[in-house]
């Protein structure tokens, strides 16, 4: 029923340039124009799962090696690399929402949603960060914040 509402405010908005004047859009060009939004937004939820289950792959990998070589503090170390790859994960997460919700439909209800998942995502994100680093991000010196 949705489908059917954005096709006829679509269809509206073409018979109205058309009175205007205005170069014509085709119904189907906004459609596949909405579908290929749509699929770089998978896209890029699907990069920020990958960097995720690569990330804790990878650091699961090198904690392994660490502790066969018995050395030490590899708790700590596999903390920090998983916790970097899930905060880049996120950041991937982050962007993909953006770019479905705000490019493709933004109503005041997905913008809504995605202004709730930014901010569960952000406070999981400080989090993480404090976790990681002990401290706040804004709580690092300067050289150090440009890595």
């Amino acid at each position: 029923m949705a489908d059917s509402r954005n096709n006829t405010s679509v269809a509206t908005t073409v018979t109205d340039h058309r009175r205007a004047g205005l170069r014509s859009v085709q119904l189907g060009d906004t459609v596949e124009i909405r579908n290929i939004v749509e699929s770089a937004g998978r896209a890029v939820d699907a990069a920020g799962v990958a960097v995720i289950v690569v990330g804790m792959l990878l650091a699961t990998v090198l904690a392994v090696i660490r502790i066969s070589r018995r050395q030490a503090d590899v708790y700590r170390s596999y903390r920090r690399r998983v916790g970097r790859s899930i905060l880049l994960g996120l950041e991937f997460l982050v962007a993909g929402d953006i770019i479905r919700t705000v490019a493709v439909a933004p109503t005041y209800a997905s913008v809504g949603v995605l202004a709730v998942i930014v901010g569960i995502r952000t406070f999981l994100s400080f989090s993480l960060e404090l976790e990681i680093t002990g401290q706040w991000p804004w709580q690092r010196p300067v050289a150090e914040a440009d890595d």
